[in-house]
């Protein structure tokens, strides 16, 4: 059998070493935190590449996007030719306030329209503001790290 009290004295020695350790403290609004390569901020939106396909939102499980578009024909080329016609982007919102930061909505982009970019300081006063349109969605994505290259994985054997 032990001694009686061991643990308080064991818990009590730990306390003291750390109440004698200086304490870390980030001076974060002055000094940027320095974030890890595939960290997760913010929503970043390629407008260029959606096509109004909806499969963002339709994966979305917190249903916190929002998207509006209209068709538009395209005129004939040739004489054969027939007329296409081309889905466009009017509206493209994403509620912060919602968004659960799953990443589903990326994933399921089959255009690369999505991005995660590493922004994290996008605050609002109001909830109400936490709904960022297609405008602010396309700055974040000059923010977009370039992907990482691919790992050639293990050399091959020619036997």
């Amino acid at each position: 059998m032990g001694l009686p009290g061991k643990g308080l004295v064991e818990g009590l020695k730990v306390t003291a070493r750390t109440l004698a350790r200086r304490s870390v403290t980030e001076q974060y609004p002055d000094v940027q935190p320095e974030l890890p390569p595939r960290s997760r901020g913010v929503i970043a939106l390629l407008e260029e590449n959606c096509t109004s396909c909806m499969l963002c939102a339709r994966e979305c499980p917190s249903w916190c996007i929002y998207i509006d578009s209209h068709t538009e024909t395209a005129p004939s080329v040739g004489e054969q030719a027939r007329e296409r016609s081309r889905n466009v982007l009017d509206r493209f919102a994403i509620d912060f306030s919602l968004c659960m930061y799953c990443g589903i909505c990326i994933e399921a982009c089959p255009f690369d329209a999505l991005f995660w970019s590493p922004e994290f300081e996008y605050a609002e006063t109001d909830i109400r503001n936490l709904t960022h349109d297609k405008e602010r969605l396309r700055d974040w994505m000059w923010t977009v790290p370039a992907p990482q290259p691919i790992d050639p994985g293990p050399a091959e054997d020619d036997a």
